[in-house]
Protein backbone atom coordinates (compact mmCIF):
# COMPACT_ATOMS: atom_id res chain seq x y z
CA UNK A 1 0.00 0.00 0.00
CA UNK A 2 2.96 2.53 1.32
CA UNK A 3 4.55 1.76 -2.45
CA UNK A 4 1.33 2.38 -4.25
CA UNK A 5 0.76 5.48 -2.58
CA UNK A 6 4.48 6.81 -3.21
CA UNK A 7 3.83 6.18 -7.40
CA UNK A 8 0.77 8.16 -7.37
CA UNK A 9 1.95 11.25 -5.20
CA UNK A 10 4.50 10.89 -7.46
CA UNK A 11 3.05 11.18 -10.66
CA UNK A 12 0.91 13.85 -9.27
CA UNK A 13 3.72 15.45 -8.20
CA UNK A 14 4.84 15.18 -12.27
CA UNK A 15 1.59 16.41 -13.19
CA UNK A 16 0.09 18.84 -11.29
CA UNK A 17 3.67 20.30 -9.72
CA UNK A 18 5.68 23.27 -11.08
CA UNK A 19 7.42 21.78 -13.95
CA UNK A 20 8.83 24.91 -14.95
CA UNK A 21 9.58 28.06 -13.30
CA UNK A 22 9.88 31.94 -14.73
CA UNK A 23 11.51 34.65 -12.24
CA UNK A 24 8.99 37.48 -11.56
CA UNK A 25 10.54 40.64 -10.62
CA UNK A 26 11.29 41.59 -6.84
CA UNK A 27 12.88 37.95 -6.27
CA UNK A 28 9.35 35.78 -6.84
CA UNK A 29 8.63 33.60 -9.19
CA UNK A 30 6.07 31.42 -11.35
CA UNK A 31 5.42 27.92 -11.11
CA UNK A 32 3.74 26.34 -14.09
CA UNK A 33 2.55 22.61 -14.16
CA UNK A 34 2.53 20.05 -17.29
CA UNK A 35 -1.68 20.18 -16.95
CA UNK A 36 -1.54 24.05 -17.66
CA UNK A 37 1.25 23.72 -19.96
CA UNK A 38 -0.83 21.56 -22.19
CA UNK A 39 -4.51 22.69 -21.40
CA UNK A 40 -3.67 27.02 -21.62
CA UNK A 41 -1.92 26.85 -25.42
CA UNK A 42 -3.96 24.11 -26.37
CA UNK A 43 -7.24 26.32 -25.41
CA UNK A 44 -5.69 29.13 -27.31
CA UNK A 45 -4.96 27.39 -30.21
CA UNK A 46 -8.54 26.30 -30.58
CA UNK A 47 -10.12 29.59 -30.08
CA UNK A 48 -7.93 31.08 -32.77
CA UNK A 49 -8.68 28.28 -35.23
CA UNK A 50 -12.48 28.19 -34.19
CA UNK A 51 -12.13 31.91 -34.73
CA UNK A 52 -13.51 32.65 -31.11
CA UNK A 53 -16.36 29.91 -31.11
CA UNK A 54 -17.87 30.78 -27.69
CA UNK A 55 -18.04 34.75 -28.30
CA UNK A 56 -19.08 34.24 -31.77
CA UNK A 57 -21.04 31.65 -31.59
CA UNK A 58 -23.16 32.12 -28.35
CA UNK A 59 -26.84 31.76 -30.20
CA UNK A 60 -26.13 28.70 -31.78
CA UNK A 61 -25.03 26.92 -28.81
CA UNK A 62 -28.19 27.80 -26.83
CA UNK A 63 -30.10 26.89 -30.60
CA UNK A 64 -28.03 23.72 -30.26
CA UNK A 65 -30.17 22.68 -27.84
CA UNK A 66 -33.00 22.24 -29.29
CA UNK A 67 -31.47 20.17 -31.63
CA UNK A 68 -33.33 16.87 -31.54
CA UNK A 69 -36.76 18.26 -31.25
CA UNK A 70 -37.26 18.47 -35.21
CA UNK A 71 -35.29 15.05 -35.47
CA UNK A 72 -38.48 12.38 -36.22
CA UNK A 73 -37.17 8.76 -34.88
CA UNK A 74 -35.80 7.47 -38.41
CA UNK A 75 -37.84 3.97 -39.90
CA UNK A 76 -36.81 0.46 -38.75
CA UNK A 77 -34.51 2.23 -35.71
CA UNK A 78 -36.54 1.44 -33.37
CA UNK A 79 -33.69 -0.05 -30.98
CA UNK A 80 -32.23 3.53 -30.79
CA UNK A 81 -35.35 4.77 -29.00
CA UNK A 82 -32.85 5.38 -25.62
CA UNK A 83 -30.27 7.75 -27.32
CA UNK A 84 -30.25 10.96 -26.30
CA UNK A 85 -31.05 14.33 -27.08
CA UNK A 86 -28.21 17.13 -26.95
CA UNK A 87 -29.89 18.50 -24.37
CA UNK A 88 -29.87 15.43 -21.89
CA UNK A 89 -26.47 15.13 -22.75
CA UNK A 90 -25.59 18.86 -21.52
CA UNK A 91 -27.27 17.95 -18.43
CA UNK A 92 -25.31 14.56 -17.79
CA UNK A 93 -21.86 16.67 -18.48
CA UNK A 94 -23.28 19.95 -16.44
CA UNK A 95 -24.23 17.21 -13.27
CA UNK A 96 -20.23 16.41 -13.33
CA UNK A 97 -18.51 19.60 -14.13
CA UNK A 98 -20.93 21.26 -11.49
CA UNK A 99 -19.40 19.99 -8.46
CA UNK A 100 -17.01 19.98 -5.35
CA UNK A 101 -15.07 22.32 -7.59
CA UNK A 102 -17.65 24.32 -8.23
CA UNK A 103 -17.89 24.74 -4.13
CA UNK A 104 -14.80 24.01 -2.29
CA UNK A 105 -12.70 24.56 -5.61
CA UNK A 106 -13.42 28.14 -5.86
CA UNK A 107 -13.19 29.21 -2.42
CA UNK A 108 -9.86 27.36 -2.18
CA UNK A 109 -8.96 29.61 -5.56
CA UNK A 110 -10.31 32.93 -3.75
CA UNK A 111 -8.71 31.82 -0.25
CA UNK A 112 -5.06 31.09 -2.51
CA UNK A 113 -5.03 33.66 -4.88
CA UNK A 114 -7.51 36.62 -4.13
CA UNK A 115 -10.33 37.92 -5.80
CA UNK A 116 -8.23 38.32 -9.07
CA UNK A 117 -8.39 34.57 -9.15
CA UNK A 118 -12.03 34.60 -10.34
CA UNK A 119 -10.88 36.56 -13.39
CA UNK A 120 -8.32 34.01 -14.66
CA UNK A 121 -11.06 31.32 -13.99
CA UNK A 122 -13.33 33.41 -16.27
CA UNK A 123 -10.84 33.91 -18.82
CA UNK A 124 -10.13 29.83 -18.56
CA UNK A 125 -13.72 29.21 -19.35
CA UNK A 126 -13.54 31.13 -22.66
CA UNK A 127 -10.41 29.17 -23.85
CA UNK A 128 -11.59 25.98 -22.28
CA UNK A 129 -14.80 26.53 -24.41
CA UNK A 130 -13.06 25.59 -28.02
CA UNK A 131 -11.36 22.30 -26.62
CA UNK A 132 -14.59 21.58 -25.21
CA UNK A 133 -16.19 21.78 -28.29
CA UNK A 134 -13.44 20.00 -30.62
CA UNK A 135 -13.66 17.14 -27.80
CA UNK A 136 -17.53 16.76 -28.29
CA UNK A 137 -17.60 17.41 -31.83
CA UNK A 138 -14.96 14.48 -32.36
CA UNK A 139 -16.68 12.31 -29.82
CA UNK A 140 -19.91 12.37 -32.27
CA UNK A 141 -18.15 12.19 -35.32
CA UNK A 142 -16.69 8.33 -33.78
CA UNK A 143 -19.49 6.82 -31.80
CA UNK A 144 -21.13 3.54 -32.27
CA UNK A 145 -24.08 2.06 -30.93
CA UNK A 146 -24.43 0.78 -27.94
CA UNK A 147 -25.95 -3.12 -27.85
CA UNK A 148 -26.48 -2.97 -23.91
CA UNK A 149 -27.64 0.58 -23.39
CA UNK A 150 -29.09 1.52 -26.25
CA UNK A 151 -28.32 4.48 -28.08
CA UNK A 152 -24.82 5.65 -28.43
CA UNK A 153 -21.60 5.43 -26.87
CA UNK A 154 -18.03 6.68 -27.56
CA UNK A 155 -14.96 9.32 -26.17
CA UNK A 156 -11.55 9.33 -26.53
CA UNK A 157 -11.28 5.73 -25.75
CA UNK A 158 -13.40 5.20 -29.34
CA UNK A 159 -11.91 8.45 -31.29
CA UNK A 160 -8.17 6.92 -30.21
CA UNK A 161 -8.90 3.76 -31.41
CA UNK A 162 -9.89 4.78 -34.77
CA UNK A 163 -7.10 7.53 -35.72
CA UNK A 164 -4.73 4.51 -35.05
CA UNK A 165 -6.54 1.85 -37.22
CA UNK A 166 -6.72 4.52 -40.23
CA UNK A 167 -3.47 5.62 -39.73
CA UNK A 168 -2.08 1.46 -40.15
CA UNK A 169 -4.92 1.33 -42.50
CA UNK A 170 -6.08 -2.48 -40.63
CA UNK A 171 -8.33 -2.98 -38.01
CA UNK A 172 -7.28 -3.39 -34.22
CA UNK A 173 -8.49 -5.23 -31.22
CA UNK A 174 -7.28 -3.01 -28.81
CA UNK A 175 -4.87 0.68 -29.28
CA UNK A 176 -2.45 1.13 -26.46
CA UNK A 177 -3.22 4.76 -25.90
CA UNK A 178 -6.89 4.17 -26.01
CA UNK A 179 -6.47 1.73 -23.36
CA UNK A 180 -4.65 3.94 -21.18
CA UNK A 181 -6.97 6.77 -21.58
CA UNK A 182 -9.64 4.30 -20.42
CA UNK A 183 -8.04 3.04 -17.55
CA UNK A 184 -6.99 6.93 -16.01
CA UNK A 185 -10.73 7.49 -16.63
CA UNK A 186 -11.92 4.42 -14.41
CA UNK A 187 -8.93 4.83 -12.09
CA UNK A 188 -10.01 9.33 -11.85
CA UNK A 189 -13.76 8.19 -11.52
CA UNK A 190 -13.46 5.35 -8.67
CA UNK A 191 -10.81 8.84 -6.86
CA UNK A 192 -13.82 11.17 -7.53
CA UNK A 193 -16.18 8.74 -5.82
CA UNK A 194 -14.06 9.00 -2.33
CA UNK A 195 -13.94 12.59 -2.56
CA UNK A 196 -17.90 13.13 -3.16
CA UNK A 197 -18.47 11.17 -0.17
CA UNK A 198 -16.48 12.70 2.06
CA UNK A 199 -17.36 16.57 1.51
CA UNK A 200 -20.87 15.33 1.83
CA UNK A 201 -20.72 13.59 4.73
CA UNK A 202 -18.39 16.46 6.73
CA UNK A 203 -20.33 19.27 5.41
CA UNK A 204 -23.92 17.46 7.13
CA UNK A 205 -21.61 16.73 9.87
CA UNK A 206 -21.52 20.41 10.09
CA UNK A 207 -25.00 21.68 9.69
CA UNK A 208 -26.89 19.37 11.25
CA UNK A 209 -24.48 17.26 13.37
CA UNK A 210 -25.01 14.03 12.01
CA UNK A 211 -22.21 11.55 12.07
CA UNK A 212 -20.39 10.75 8.49
CA UNK A 213 -21.85 7.03 9.03
CA UNK A 214 -25.32 7.63 8.44
CA UNK A 215 -24.76 9.87 5.87
CA UNK A 216 -22.50 7.63 4.26
CA UNK A 217 -25.09 5.08 3.99
CA UNK A 218 -27.92 7.18 2.97
CA UNK A 219 -25.87 8.07 -0.37
CA UNK A 220 -24.39 4.77 -1.06
CA UNK A 221 -28.07 3.20 -1.03
CA UNK A 222 -29.71 5.95 -2.88
CA UNK A 223 -27.09 6.02 -5.68
CA UNK A 224 -26.99 2.31 -5.73
CA UNK A 225 -30.74 2.38 -6.20
CA UNK A 226 -30.46 4.27 -9.16
CA UNK A 227 -26.82 3.58 -10.92
CA UNK A 228 -28.12 -0.44 -10.36
CA UNK A 229 -31.46 -0.38 -13.15
CA UNK A 230 -30.81 0.36 -16.53
CA UNK A 231 -30.96 3.51 -17.97
CA UNK A 232 -32.31 5.55 -14.33
CA UNK A 233 -29.09 7.72 -14.14
CA UNK A 234 -30.38 9.81 -17.35
CA UNK A 235 -33.83 10.27 -16.12
CA UNK A 236 -32.96 11.61 -12.76
CA UNK A 237 -30.29 13.86 -13.79
CA UNK A 238 -32.75 15.37 -16.16
CA UNK A 239 -34.82 16.54 -13.47
CA UNK A 240 -32.18 16.99 -10.84
CA UNK A 241 -29.78 18.97 -12.71
CA UNK A 242 -31.71 22.02 -13.67
CA UNK A 243 -33.48 22.29 -10.28
CA UNK A 244 -30.64 22.31 -8.48
CA UNK A 245 -27.83 25.04 -10.40
CA UNK A 246 -31.27 27.43 -10.39
CA UNK A 247 -31.64 27.58 -6.69
CA UNK A 248 -28.33 27.82 -6.66
CA UNK A 249 -28.60 30.48 -8.96
CA UNK A 250 -31.72 32.05 -7.61
CA UNK A 251 -29.80 32.81 -4.25
CA UNK A 252 -27.01 33.94 -5.50
CA UNK A 253 -29.22 36.65 -7.00
CA UNK A 254 -31.32 37.40 -4.00
CA UNK A 255 -27.69 37.58 -1.87
CA UNK A 256 -26.53 39.68 -4.99
CA UNK A 257 -29.44 41.86 -4.99
CA UNK A 258 -29.74 42.36 -0.98
CA UNK A 259 -25.45 43.60 -1.39
CA UNK A 260 -26.06 45.57 -4.53
CA UNK A 261 -24.21 48.52 -3.21
CA UNK A 262 -21.51 46.53 -2.76
CA UNK A 263 -20.94 45.21 -6.11
CA UNK A 264 -18.75 47.75 -8.08
CA UNK A 265 -16.16 47.37 -5.11
CA UNK A 266 -16.26 43.80 -5.76
CA UNK A 267 -15.89 43.60 -9.20
CA UNK A 268 -12.86 46.62 -8.40
CA UNK A 269 -11.89 43.50 -6.51
CA UNK A 270 -11.73 41.09 -8.74
CA UNK A 271 -10.15 43.03 -12.01
CA UNK A 272 -7.30 45.19 -9.78
CA UNK A 273 -6.58 42.00 -8.21
CA UNK A 274 -6.12 40.07 -11.45
CA UNK A 275 -3.47 42.53 -12.94
CA UNK A 276 -2.66 44.25 -9.90
CA UNK A 277 1.07 46.22 -9.67
CA UNK A 278 1.11 45.10 -6.00
CA UNK A 279 0.27 41.46 -6.52
CA UNK A 280 3.53 41.18 -9.39
CA UNK A 281 5.79 43.09 -6.61
CA UNK A 282 4.57 40.88 -3.94
CA UNK A 283 4.93 37.71 -5.78
CA UNK A 284 1.26 36.97 -5.45
CA UNK A 285 0.59 37.31 -9.15
CA UNK A 286 1.66 33.93 -9.78
CA UNK A 287 -0.88 32.65 -7.13
CA UNK A 288 -3.83 34.75 -8.68
CA UNK A 289 -3.21 32.96 -11.72
CA UNK A 290 -2.25 29.72 -11.09
CA UNK A 291 -4.99 29.39 -8.91
CA UNK A 292 -7.34 30.73 -10.93
CA UNK A 293 -6.79 28.59 -13.96
CA UNK A 294 -6.23 25.85 -12.36
CA UNK A 295 -9.66 25.63 -10.56
CA UNK A 296 -10.88 26.95 -13.71
CA UNK A 297 -9.47 23.69 -15.47
CA UNK A 298 -10.40 21.66 -12.97
CA UNK A 299 -13.89 23.16 -12.51
CA UNK A 300 -14.99 22.35 -16.00
CA UNK A 301 -13.10 19.46 -17.16
CA UNK A 302 -12.51 20.71 -20.96
CA UNK A 303 -9.78 19.06 -22.39
CA UNK A 304 -9.49 16.45 -20.02
CA UNK A 305 -12.04 14.15 -22.25
CA UNK A 306 -14.55 13.30 -19.88
CA UNK A 307 -17.24 15.25 -21.55
CA UNK A 308 -17.06 14.05 -24.51
CA UNK A 309 -17.62 10.74 -23.13
CA UNK A 310 -21.79 11.82 -22.37
CA UNK A 311 -21.15 14.25 -26.19
CA UNK A 312 -21.19 10.54 -28.39
CA UNK A 313 -24.39 9.69 -26.99
CA UNK A 314 -26.13 12.58 -28.36
CA UNK A 315 -28.43 12.13 -31.16
CA UNK A 316 -28.50 15.57 -33.35
CA UNK A 317 -28.25 16.21 -36.93
CA UNK A 318 -25.10 17.62 -37.23
CA UNK A 319 -22.02 16.36 -35.00
CA UNK A 320 -21.31 20.25 -34.40
CA UNK A 321 -24.32 20.62 -32.65
CA UNK A 322 -23.60 18.33 -30.04
CA UNK A 323 -19.86 20.64 -29.85
CA UNK A 324 -21.81 23.47 -29.22
CA UNK A 325 -23.97 22.06 -26.28
CA UNK A 326 -20.45 21.54 -24.45
CA UNK A 327 -18.66 24.48 -25.37
CA UNK A 328 -22.05 26.19 -23.44
CA UNK A 329 -21.34 23.83 -20.25
CA UNK A 330 -18.13 25.42 -19.86
CA UNK A 331 -19.71 28.33 -19.89
CA UNK A 332 -22.59 27.44 -17.39
CA UNK A 333 -20.09 26.10 -14.90
CA UNK A 334 -17.46 28.65 -14.51
CA UNK A 335 -18.91 31.92 -15.58
CA UNK A 336 -22.23 31.11 -14.08
CA UNK A 337 -22.04 28.45 -11.29
CA UNK A 338 -18.20 29.30 -10.04
CA UNK A 339 -19.20 32.96 -10.21
CA UNK A 340 -21.81 32.34 -8.08
CA UNK A 341 -19.90 30.40 -5.31
CA UNK A 342 -17.16 33.46 -5.86
CA UNK A 343 -19.33 36.25 -5.58
CA UNK A 344 -20.99 34.44 -2.35
CA UNK A 345 -17.53 35.03 -0.89
CA UNK A 346 -16.47 38.08 -1.53
CA UNK A 347 -19.66 39.85 -0.73
CA UNK A 348 -18.59 38.60 3.55
CA UNK A 349 -16.55 41.53 5.10
CA UNK A 350 -13.12 39.51 5.27
CA UNK A 351 -12.42 40.21 9.03
CA UNK A 352 -15.30 37.23 9.12
CA UNK A 353 -13.63 34.59 7.25
CA UNK A 354 -10.25 35.09 7.98
CA UNK A 355 -7.99 31.74 8.46
CA UNK A 356 -10.73 29.96 7.43
CA UNK A 357 -10.88 27.64 4.38
CA UNK A 358 -13.29 25.09 2.52
CA UNK A 359 -16.67 23.88 3.10
CA UNK A 360 -16.27 25.79 6.62
CA UNK A 361 -15.19 29.10 4.73
CA UNK A 362 -18.67 28.79 2.65
CA UNK A 363 -21.07 27.63 5.18
CA UNK A 364 -19.73 30.36 7.15
CA UNK A 365 -20.05 32.86 4.31
CA UNK A 366 -23.53 31.72 3.50
CA UNK A 367 -24.23 31.82 7.41
CA UNK A 368 -23.37 35.47 7.60
CA UNK A 369 -25.93 35.95 4.29
CA UNK A 370 -28.95 34.01 5.25
CA UNK A 371 -28.04 32.87 8.90
CA UNK A 372 -29.03 29.25 9.56
CA UNK A 373 -31.07 28.71 6.66
CA UNK A 374 -27.72 29.56 4.40
CA UNK A 375 -25.79 27.07 6.15
CA UNK A 376 -28.71 23.97 5.75
CA UNK A 377 -29.15 25.57 1.97
CA UNK A 378 -24.79 24.74 1.32
CA UNK A 379 -25.28 21.11 2.49
CA UNK A 380 -28.20 20.33 0.76
CA UNK A 381 -26.21 21.93 -2.37
CA UNK A 382 -23.30 20.24 -1.99
CA UNK A 383 -25.05 17.05 -1.38
CA UNK A 384 -27.12 17.53 -4.68
CA UNK A 385 -24.28 18.60 -6.66
CA UNK A 386 -21.96 15.57 -5.70
CA UNK A 387 -24.60 12.84 -6.13
CA UNK A 388 -25.64 14.18 -9.46
CA UNK A 389 -21.82 14.14 -9.85
CA UNK A 390 -21.52 10.77 -8.86
CA UNK A 391 -24.33 9.60 -11.16
CA UNK A 392 -22.63 11.82 -14.19
CA UNK A 393 -19.65 10.10 -13.48
CA UNK A 394 -21.04 6.61 -14.12
CA UNK A 395 -22.82 7.23 -17.34
CA UNK A 396 -19.15 8.45 -18.44
CA UNK A 397 -17.59 4.79 -17.17
CA UNK A 398 -20.23 2.52 -19.24
CA UNK A 399 -18.12 3.44 -22.73
CA UNK A 400 -14.58 3.25 -20.97
CA UNK A 401 -15.59 -0.14 -19.50
CA UNK A 402 -17.05 -1.44 -22.84
CA UNK A 403 -14.12 -0.45 -24.55
CA UNK A 404 -11.66 -2.64 -22.17
CA UNK A 405 -14.46 -5.48 -21.12
CA UNK A 406 -16.91 -5.41 -23.91
CA UNK A 407 -20.23 -5.10 -24.19
CA UNK A 408 -20.85 -7.90 -20.84
CA UNK A 409 -23.37 -6.92 -18.06
CA UNK A 410 -21.31 -8.48 -15.54
CA UNK A 411 -18.35 -6.16 -16.18
CA UNK A 412 -20.82 -3.25 -16.27
CA UNK A 413 -22.20 -4.20 -12.86
CA UNK A 414 -19.01 -4.87 -11.38
CA UNK A 415 -17.53 -1.09 -11.84
CA UNK A 416 -20.82 0.36 -10.42
CA UNK A 417 -20.05 -1.83 -7.62
CA UNK A 418 -16.49 -0.97 -7.39
CA UNK A 419 -17.56 2.71 -7.53
CA UNK A 420 -20.09 2.09 -4.66
CA UNK A 421 -17.77 0.83 -2.30
CA UNK A 422 -15.54 3.71 -2.99
CA UNK A 423 -18.28 6.16 -2.23
CA UNK A 424 -18.76 4.21 1.18
CA UNK A 425 -15.16 4.08 2.19
CA UNK A 426 -14.76 7.81 1.63
CA UNK A 427 -17.45 8.38 3.56
CA UNK A 428 -15.68 7.27 6.51
CA UNK A 429 -12.54 7.59 6.09
CA UNK A 430 -10.31 10.25 5.05
CA UNK A 431 -7.45 9.60 2.52
CA UNK A 432 -5.25 12.63 1.24
CA UNK A 433 -3.91 10.84 -1.73
CA UNK A 434 -7.69 9.53 -2.94
CA UNK A 435 -8.00 13.10 -3.85
CA UNK A 436 -4.52 12.72 -5.70
CA UNK A 437 -5.74 9.99 -7.40
CA UNK A 438 -8.49 11.43 -8.70
CA UNK A 439 -6.66 14.53 -9.74
CA UNK A 440 -3.85 11.82 -10.99
CA UNK A 441 -6.77 10.08 -13.32
CA UNK A 442 -7.98 13.35 -14.88
CA UNK A 443 -4.45 14.23 -15.09
CA UNK A 444 -3.74 11.43 -17.11
CA UNK A 445 -6.64 11.62 -19.05
CA UNK A 446 -5.81 15.07 -20.13
CA UNK A 447 -2.22 13.88 -21.35
CA UNK A 448 -3.67 11.42 -23.51
CA UNK A 449 -6.65 13.51 -24.83
CA UNK A 450 -4.69 16.90 -25.86
CA UNK A 451 -1.84 15.14 -27.70
CA UNK A 452 -4.86 13.33 -30.17
CA UNK A 453 -6.87 16.74 -30.27
CA UNK A 454 -3.98 18.16 -32.28
CA UNK A 455 -3.87 15.46 -34.62
CA UNK A 456 -7.49 14.75 -34.98
CA UNK A 457 -9.15 18.55 -34.91
CA UNK A 458 -8.63 19.26 -38.13
CA UNK A 459 -11.79 16.78 -38.61
CA UNK A 460 -13.78 18.54 -36.15
CA UNK A 461 -12.58 22.05 -37.92
CA UNK A 462 -14.29 20.55 -41.03
CA UNK A 463 -17.15 19.98 -39.15
CA UNK A 464 -17.38 23.22 -38.10
CA UNK A 465 -16.87 25.03 -41.18
CA UNK A 466 -19.41 22.85 -42.95
CA UNK A 467 -22.39 23.43 -40.67
CA UNK A 468 -21.50 27.25 -40.99
CA UNK A 469 -21.67 27.54 -44.99
CA UNK A 470 -25.25 25.54 -44.58
CA UNK A 471 -26.28 28.15 -42.46
CA UNK A 472 -25.26 30.09 -44.77
CA UNK A 473 -27.23 28.91 -47.42
CA UNK A 474 -30.26 28.56 -45.53
CA UNK A 475 -30.26 32.16 -44.83
CA UNK A 476 -30.10 33.52 -48.72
Amino acid sequence: MGNMVAVIEAIYRFLWGDLITIPLPGGNSLGLSLLVILLIPTGIYFTVRTRVLPIRMFPDMVRALRAKKEQKEPKGNKGQKSSLSTLQTLVVSTATRVGMGNLVGVVAAVSAGGAGAVFWMWVTALIGSSTAFIEATLAQLHKEKDPLYGGYRGGPAYYIHHFFEKRSGQKKKKVLLAVLFAISGLICWCGISQVISNSVASSFENAFHIPPIYTTIVLVIGAAVIVLRKNATVKVLDVMVPIMAVCYFVITIFIIVKNLGNMPEVFGRIFREAFGIRQVVGGGFGAVVMNGVKRGLFSNEAGSGSAPCAAAAAECEAPVQAGLAQALGVFIDTIVICSCTAMIMLLVPENLIAGKEGMDLLQTAMGYHLGKFGIIFIAATLFMFSFSTFLGILFYARSNVSYLFGDKWAWQTAYKVLALVMLFVGGIATYTFVWDLGDVGIGLMTVFNIGILYLMGGEALKELAGYEASKKKEKR
